[in-house]
C-alpha cells in the first residue's frame, strides 16, 4: 500500500488552521475518490515534553501507485492540493512511502 504523508508546520493562527482545515480543507479531501484510507494526527509534543516539529499530520492511503497518481491528478485531487496554500501558513511538506506491514 502507498501512503501520502502531509506534515503541516506550526500555523501562524491556530484556530483560525483548525477552523479552515475542519470547515473547508476536509470537506475538499473528501471529494477525492480512490484514498483507501485516512488518518489525522494533531501533535502535542514530543517524550521530553517539547514543542513538536510539526503541528499536523495527514496520511492517505492508496492501493496502488497508480491509484494514488490517478486521485492526486483528478479536479478534486488538483483542487485539494492547491488548498494547501490557504491553510499551511507555516508550511507543509509531503511525502510518499511503502507500507511494509500489509
Amino acid at each position: 500500500m502507498l501512503k501520502l504523508t502531509v506534515l503541516y508546520g506550526h500555523p501562524k493562527d491556530p484556530e483560525a488552521f483548525e477552523t479552515y482545515y475542519k470547515e473547508k480543507h476536509l470537506p475538499l479531501a473528501a471529494t477525492m475518490e480512490g484514498v483507501a484510507k485516512l488518518e489525522m494526527t494533531k501533535f502535542s509534543g514530543t517524550p521530553d515534553g517539547q514543542k513538536a516539529e510539526y503541528y499536523r499530520m495527514a496520511e492517505l492511503y492508496f492501493e496502488s501507485p497508480e491509484q494514488m497518481q490517478e486521485t492526486m491528478s483528478s479536479p478534486e485531487g488538483q483542487a485539494t492540493t492547491n488548498d494547501l496554500a490557504n491553510l499551511a501558513t507555516g508550511g507543509v511538506n509531503v511525502i510518499v512511502g511503502i507500507t511494509e506491514n500489509d
